[in-house]
């Protein structure tokens, strides 16, 4: 935020209005542009003293009321390509397939012994390495993970190189009580925070973090990767 212009304190984003609402009491904006209007809601950064100031200062600049704002968020969860978590914007990118499929053989255990379909018999898995990208308030962190694919279903093993995945394995080790004696590897809050601000991001709480990683394990498989994946598997066996 600077205070060079007078006239736009808040650095608000020049937008072209398309017209008048009918009752010509506020502008109307393209679709994308009403976007980006509710984006900066929440993106720009505001000194506590100023909060009270500011949705009247971003209404003031665009000339839309209340009614305009709740229309943008509507629009927001309908078409745009991410997500607003508090004051960060979260992106999924694209994913990357690293390597090959490595075959692993898991043997049925006792409890099977008895199933005829089972007898002589392995369960094939596979395990295969993976990236997804992510954009936090447009700057592409990467996240790798392991795949292991076993029948219909699959589990995931990040790996702790990268911020995201560091965050990862903090929220991972705050609830999962049989990774306590692991903690001491995890990153901590404030390292976290150093490494978002050493790539120009604001920093999160442990709520925001939280919400964040829950996006990303919601957002790594996708329908164009399972497809991917699916035409791998098929040509493997």
């Amino acid at each position: 935020m600077t205070d060079t212009n007078p006239y736009n304190p808040y650095n608000f984003l020049p937008l072209q209005p398309t017209g008048r609402n009918e009752t010509d009491t506020a502008n109307t904006y393209a679709p994308e542009d009403m976007i980006k209007i509710y984006e900066q809601q929440f993106l720009i950064p505001v000194p506590e003293e100023k909060l009270t100031e500011f949705l009247p200062a971003l209404k003031s600049f665009y000339d839309i009321d209340d009614h305009t704002l709740d229309v943008s968020a509507i629009i927001f969860d309908a078409i745009a390509e991410s997500a607003i978590i508090y004051n960060h914007k979260v992106k999924v990118g694209d994913y990357q397939i690293l390597g090959e499929l490595v075959k692993e053989a898991i043997e049925y255990d006792e409890d099977n012994k008895n199933d005829k379909d089972a007898e002589d018999k392995e369960i094939q898995a596979y395990t295969l390495e993976c990236k997804r990208t992510f954009f936090i308030n447009e700057v592409e962190i990467p996240y790798h993970f392991n795949l292991f694919i076993y029948g219909d279903g699959y589990s995931t093993l990040t790996k702790k190189e990268t911020v995201l995945e560091k965050m990862y394995w903090f929220v991972r080790g705050r609830f999962e009580e049989n990774l306590l004696d692991d903690t001491e590897d995890n990153d901590s809050l404030d390292s976290i925070n150093e490494q978002l601000a050493s790539l120009g991001i604001r920093e999160m709480d442990l709520t925001t973090i939280d919400e964040v990683i829950s996006y990303v394990e919601d957002s790594i498989i996708d329908d164009a990767m399972v497809e991917a994946l699916n035409k791998l598997l098929d040509a493997a066996e």
